[in-house]
């Protein structure tokens, strides 16, 4: 059945699009998470240590984060279509090689490849959404495409560890190989470029391509040398770790050189900063930035706390998450039904004050909380995403002119990137600074003169004796029990400051919406 787009264009059923491009992304974002829980059972395989391993990681997420904020420009120059083609395919055929790779390097280099045509696909298919619905149907358009983008990490952890514990991790690489073959046949058969698609490309190639080699030199070295901070900091002891220093400065290097580079000296910018100008559009950014880092970074936490405090395995740990993802599932189309007939800025005011809400639920769990209260909190949790990523896309659309799409969306992505990178990194390094203070403070009060303490040593070690061990032994039994508690505690105190935090930020990201501008709901323009 043809439909008409948003440009007039006859065109393939634009829902028939979206579930097309909705594969991909889904297949793309849940390969950043799925690897994390076979980490282990890799760095077994190919011979290399838990340190190496994280590489398989790292490697992925650099060349993917240099990748997505030239995406539009590339998108424009190759044309939509073809680029975006192009990324499905290099990422199939890298995780096919993933799949297959006999050493460490090799492995390497194949994620490299990988995180290269993985960067390219969320904002083409973005601009691909934004082109082929008509305004006033982007917001359900959009809670198809978020089902994909919000629900992939929550499930990824789970199903990956399946996956390795049921077959070999191997297979985690192989599974992106069928639905690759499949988005690609789809996407030829239903994809058709827009007008404004074919203009972008044709203006981007008119008397030659121009290159902005040291706009893109800029961004390499920035975003590269970021990402690797973030992901390694805590690991090597942040700028306590000359590496970790030396990659920090060439990142600030690298991002001011782009800021100043693309914004005030290039004629023909390989990102358009300049978008960042129209305030709308700059704090819808700011929004997708702070959703992606409380979705992340709890989505990474979440699992260490059910693993680490109650304690579960790595599968129940997994399922914690994916009541939510279900539930967020359920709700992406109330929220763009919704988006027809409310102001987004409403919506999405309303979606930071019920994180906020969950977060403070959060923040009060004790080290008796239950799975049933984690994975319901999980569920209130994602309650507040639902009506924050089709909000925000919606919105930040509303203003970009149709020929600025490709660069929009890649503006877009790099945010979202940005954000769950630095939420990730920031969470992982707080839970090991503040378990540490805690853990301090609570020594202070294992004193021979604390009689809390004194009281619960020497029932622990009559408890011992009773069960038939020699005074010293059951002594050292004991205060090993108390050691344990302790360090529970303090990891348990570590989290909920995690929480705490989150929280706070949620509520100013909510204030942060008096930013944002009002649109005509359902406005019919073409787009």
């Amino acid at each position: 059945m043809a439909d008409k787009n948003a440009n007039g264009a006859r065109t393939t059923n634009p829902w028939l699009v979206a579930v097309t491009v909705s594969m991909a992304t889904f297949m793309e974002v849940m390969d950043t998470s799925i690897a994390n829980v076979a980490l282990r059972h890799i760095a077994g395989s190919v011979g290399a240590d838990q340190s190496e391993s994280t590489w398989v990681l790292t490697s992925y997420l650099v060349s993917n984060a240099i990748v997505v904020p030239i995406s539009g420009w590339l998108a424009s120059v190759i044309g939509r279509k073809r680029f975006y083609m192009s990324c499905v395919a290099l990422f199939t055929i890298s995780s096919f090689l993933c799949g297959i790779a006999p050493s460490l390097g090799i492995l390497l280099a194949c994620r490299i490849l990988q995180g290269i045509g993985g960067g390219g696909l969320a904002p083409s298919e973005q601009a691909i959404l934004t082109d082929t619905f008509k305004p006033q149907q982007r917001g359900m358009a959009f809670a198809v495409y978020g089902v994909a983008v919000v629900v992939a990490p929550a499930i990824g952890p789970a199903l990956g560890g399946w996956i390795t514990d049921q077959f070999s991790w191997r297979w985690i690489f192989f599974i992106n190989v069928p639905i690759g073959i499949l988005s690609l046949c789809m996407t030829q058969l239903l994809v058709r470029d827009s007008a404004n698609a074919k203009k972008e490309h044709d203006k981007a190639t008119r008397g030659g391509i121009k290159v902005d080699y040291v706009g893109f030199a800029f961004v390499a070295l920035g975003l590269g040398c970021l990402q690797i901070v973030l992901d390694k900091g805590q690991e090597d002891d942040w700028f306590g770790s000359a590496f970790i220093t030396t990659f920090a400065i060439l990142s600030v290097v690298g991002i001011l050189g782009a800021i100043i580079w693309e914004l005030f000296i290039s004629k023909n910018p390989i990102v358009d900063l300049p978008l960042m100008r129209n305030r709308s559009f700059l704090f819808t950014n700011v929004m997708m930035f702070a959703t992606l880092f409380v979705l992340q970074s709890t989505t990474q936490i979440l699992p260490q706390f059910v693993q680490q405090i109650l304690p579960y395995d790595a599968t129940h740990a997994g399922l914690t998450l994916m009541g939510g993802g279900f539930f967020l599932m359920a709700l992406m189309p109330l929220a763009g039904f919704l988006v027809k007939r409310i102001q987004p800025k409403y919506l999405i005011a309303v979606g930071f004050l019920l994180l906020a809400a969950a977060l403070n639920n959060l923040a009060n769990f004790d080290t008796a909380v239950s799975f049933k209260t984690v994975t319901l909190a999980r569920v209130f949790q994602a309650a507040g995403f639902a009506f924050l990523f089709v909000p925000i896309q919606t919105l930040a659309y509303a203003d970009v002119p149709p020929e600025k799409s490709n660069n929009a969306s890649a503006l877009i992505n790099l945010m979202r990137n940005l954000g769950g990178s630095v939420g990730i990194s920031v969470a992982t390094t707080l839970l090991a600074r503040r378990s540490q203070v805690h853990q301090d403070r609570l020594v202070s009060h294992l004193t021979p003169t604390a009689l809390q303490f004194q009281s619960q040593l020497h029932q622990l070690v009559s408890r011992f004796e009773s069960y038939g061990f020699d005074s010293v032994t059951a002594m050292r039994r004991a205060l090993a029990v108390i050691a344990k508690t302790m360090q529970t505690q303090a990891a348990m105190l570590a989290y909920l400051d995690i929480f705490a935090v989150l929280m706070f930020g949620s509520l100013a990201a909510a204030v942060l919406t008096l930013f944002l501008k009002k649109i005509k709901l359902g406005e019919a323009k073409a787009h």
